[in-house]
């Protein structure tokens, strides 16, 4: 005979963890309170069992198993039932007219329906599979792993859902539980809530706005610039008076595509090399109500290049600098963490996310706006200038996230 002990913030999480663990056949040994709960911290208890044999863990394990797959034949043979009443309609309606009883078009819908709810049900069963070998954190109920699934699969960190889903399981109306779509929902508004979105307001005279970007290379900054450049001047209710300001004098290829931008719609555009320059480039574009500045893309380890940015922000300005970091979605979300966290030597505003045309699972972005709490402003969708430019929004984000299909 062994013992075993089970700890958790209450006694009946304790005796959940049991349960789920070996079962309700179970003796205990002894149960007590270790550490009451406050104000500022979580009590702890402790359960100890007495187990005959490493057997009895196993045996729950395949009994629950040996249930999974009974559903699992259960339905197959649905779906084996379903194929072959289609099939003998089908060949029901090859036959001569009149030989057999007409089939109507209303059994026909009927059996489709019936068979999307197996193929619904299929698809939840696969979700269902939880490896209980496995000391999760996280006391995952049948009914959430098909959402959990959806939502780890776009790429959101296991910490982060794990939290989320805790406290959707806890708050969660039991009559809704009973329903995936409603569960659905539930998850859905509650991320929603938790997404930090920097509206757009058109700004009114005498106002002025001076936005900086910046960003590693190639995650399209020079684009989306030209993209809110023409959006500013163009697509807003108002028209509005748009300058820009070109840092990136590195890149010959990037000052003449911005040049060629501003050419094409007749904005002013600066050319600035030292912050010497800066002051009077911003002076000559004052009587725009935005300003636009391009950065060199560097690499976010790179600290020459970074910090060089911040003796731009100490000249005297009419209006303030406000810090935009472009950041491609197809980074993946250690790298995303990485670069956030070395240009955040400047005073970071907002966030503008690119290229999610490029991928389906937005889940790092989600994860990196819980991570540092700063607003996203826009989205980029595309290389089309200046369509391909949206205000950021939590449908957009999470109908990624919770719109996949089980492949």
């Amino acid at each position: 005979m062994k013992l075993k002990t089970f700890t958790a913030p209450s006694y009946t999480e304790a005796l959940n963890k049991v349960k789920e663990t070996l079962g309700d056949d179970v003796v205990i040994v002894s149960s007590k309170e270790i550490k009451r709960k406050t104000l500022g911290s979580k009590g702890l208890y402790e359960i100890v069992v007495a187990v005959e044999d490493e057997e009895s863990v196993k045996k729950v394990y395949d009994n629950r198993q040996s249930s999974y797959n009974d559903k699992m034949d259960d339905v197959m043979l649905k779906l084996s039932s379903a194929a072959k009443e289609i099939n003998n309609i089908s060949s029901k309606k090859e036959l001569p007219q009149n030989s057999l009883k007409p089939v109507k078009n209303d059994e026909i819908l009927q059996l489709k329906e019936e068979i999307n709810k197996i193929a619904d049900t299929l698809k939840y069963l696969q979700a269902s599979v939880w490896d209980i070998s496995k000391k999760e954190d996280l006391e995952l109920p049948p009914e959430f792993s098909e959402i959990y699934a959806l939502a780890k699969a776009s790429g959101i960190t296991t910490n982060y859902l794990n939290e989320i889903m805790k406290l959707t399981i806890k708050y969660m109306p039991l009559k809704m539980r009973k329903n995936r779509s409603a569960i659905k929902r539930y998850f859905y508004t509650l991320l929603k809530k938790m997404i930090p979105i920097r509206i757009e307001r058109e700004i009114k005279h005498p106002h002025k706005k001076i936005m900086m970007f910046v960003g590693p290379t190639g995650v399209g900054k020079t684009t989306t610039i030209a993209k809110l450049a023409a959006r500013y001047a163009y697509k807003q209710n108002s028209r509005h008076k748009v300058g820009i300001i070109t840092l990136d004098t590195y890149r010959i290829g990037a000052v003449e595509q911005l040049m060629t931008y501003a050419k094409m719609m007749k904005l002013p555009i600066e050319t600035v090399v030292d912050p010497s320059d800066f002051e009077e480039a911003l002076n000559a574009l004052r009587h725009n109500d935005y300003i636009l500045i391009d950065t060199v893309g560097s690499s976010q380890h790179d600290r020459e290049k970074i910090e060089k940015l911040t003796s731009f922000l100490k000249v005297n300005t009419f209006a303030e600098i406000n810090i935009n970091l472009v950041l491609s979605t197809i980074t993946k979300y250690e790298d995303l963490v990485d670069i956030y966290e070395n240009f955040s030597v400047l005073p970071i505003d907002t966030l503008i996310f690119t290229k999610l045309d490029e991928t389906k699972t937005y889940g790092n972005i989600f994860s990196l706006l819980l991570d540092t709490k700063k607003p996203v402003s826009y989205f980029s969708v595309g290389q089309e200038v200046p369509d391909d430019l949206m205000q950021a929004n939590t449908e957009y984000l999470l109908k990624g996230i919770l719109e996949k299909e089980f492949n």
